[in-house]
């Protein structure tokens, strides 16, 4: 089968032919793969910033997958071959107190899709049925392959977010691009928040406005003060930080209303706030990782109802290295999506 496959860290990869995965134990599941996204992360592992913790390459990437059931294990229950599915990026073990408890994410003996197993960037990929979420069986891949990691961050900062979210508040979104454009969508189906979008790019802020954002702030310096003049001075009841770096956990602060959450999601910078304002202000600041494997079974509730939608440009699989450029440029409006 053809594969997208590292071969050493800071150098681009490589579409080569390698044998098809195999079953390698009872409740292992092969996908066939029908669309693979493409995302920040993917950068982070291709540049080795998580090289300690990958597989020594070469291995396959990508880690936002959907497709149909192509093999299944002896003792997979409830999944058949061809039944459409949604890959959650994480192999679990399913024993240990994470897993009991249903926080897949904290899963002491996780194994991350595209890194630390082969991941999702060729024609078949093999995970565990525990990974697994049925969709509706007129899902298209390539529509909804971008929920498995983006979609999935985004819905868990937002449902740990509603209570604060009570009608006549307002969530700002910084980063309205591959993330942030889903969480507008989250925020207008899960409460009736007023949603403010924050973004350096025109393109995506226009793709927030037309998703529902009711105020589009460009990200050129005044960006705070923006926010703050339109929440009437108070700031936001919740900030979502899709972006994570550049000063934006800071500006996310700066634009939080007395008693507010802050939610971080994207990575790479720091955060330093005086004690006195934290306190004073009593705000909650998060981080927010991934999300559980329930959380996706909801997330893909309301992408089959139409609430979600997932704006995808569309890549064949030997065209990898434009992708990974065109998001690196930031040319990419919503998510980039790999199509074996």
């Amino acid at each position: 089968m053809r594969a997208v496959r590292l071969h050493a860290f800071g150098q681009p990869p490589v579409v080569e032919e390698i044998p098809e995965p195999t079953l390698s134990g009872p409740t292992d599941v092969v996908v066939r793969v029908g669309g693979a996204g493409l995302c920040r992360t993917d950068l982070h592992v291709l540049n080795g910033v998580f090289a300690d913790l990958c597989l020594p390459p070469p291995f396959v990437m990508g880690h936002e997958t959907a497709g149909w059931i192509h093999r299944v294990g002896p003792a997979v229950e409830g999944l058949a071959v061809g039944d459409a599915v949604i890959v959650h990026p994480y192999v679990t073990c399913g024993v240990c107190p994470a897993c009991r408890r249903g926080d897949d994410q904290f899963c002491e003996r996780f194994r991350f899709s595209g890194a630390m197993v082969d991941g999702g960037f060729a024609e078949l990929v093999a995970t565990s049925a525990r990974s697994l979420v049925k969709v509706a069986p007129t899902a298209d891949p390539v529509a909804i392959a971008g929920l498995a990691d983006g979609g999935l961050a985004a819905y868990r900062a937002l449902k740990g977010s509603l209570p604060w979210l009570l009608p006549g508040t307002t969530a700002v979104v910084i980063g309205a691009g591959g993330l942030g454009h889903i969480a507008v969508q989250l925020v207008r189906a899960m409460s009736s928040a007023r949603v403010i979008a924050v973004d350096r790019s025109r393109a995506a802020l226009d793709l927030a406005g037309e998703l529902g954002a009711a105020v589009l702030v460009e990200a050129d310096g005044r960006h705070v003060a923006a926010v703050r003049e339109a929440t009437g001075g108070r700031g936001a009841e919740v900030v979502l930080d899709f972006v994570g770096d550049h000063g934006t956990p800071a500006e996310a602060v700066a634009m939080t209303a007395r008693g507010g959450r802050v939610v971080i999601v994207g990575y790479g910078g720091r955060l330093e706030i005086p004690a006195y304002d934290l306190v004073g202000g009593e705000l909650t600041i998060a981080g927010s990782l991934v999300g559980s494997h329930q959380d996706l079974v909801e997330l893909a509730a309301l992408a089959d109802s139409g609430r979600v939608t997932v704006a995808s440009r569309r890549y064949e699989l030997g065209a990898i290295q434009d992708a990974m450029e065109d998001l690196e440029a930031g040319r990419i409006r919503g998510r980039a999506v790999l199509v074996p």
